[in-house]
């Protein structure tokens, strides 16, 4: 994440809220969009910090016109395991 101060780390909570949303609308909005189709309101501030820690674990991407893209599939991650496949 960049490097800054926080006045208020997000919770929880509202990680687990921000990666509902973007799941559900992937691929179809950017930022603004889908900070203004949260269930809650939240500052854009931490939405932005919520967003920046998406995109370094890499759970979501950002396509060249804007659209949040949710990329992690950890069953299918689960699924290449299982078949005794190494992952480097």
């Amino acid at each position: 994440m960049r490097n800054q101060t926080f006045l208020h780390s997000p919770t929880l909570e509202t990680v687990v809220m921000v990666e509902k949303t973007v799941q559900k609308y992937s691929g179809e909005n950017g930022k603004y969009q889908i900070w203004e189709k949260l269930p809650r309101k939240m500052m854009y501030q931490t939405f932005q910090t919520v967003i920046d820690y998406l995109l370094e674990s890499n759970k979501i991407v950002i396509d060249r016109n804007g659209k949040i893209v949710w990329i992690w599939d950890p069953e299918g991650v689960r699924k290449i395991l299982q078949k005794g496949l190494v992952i480097k």
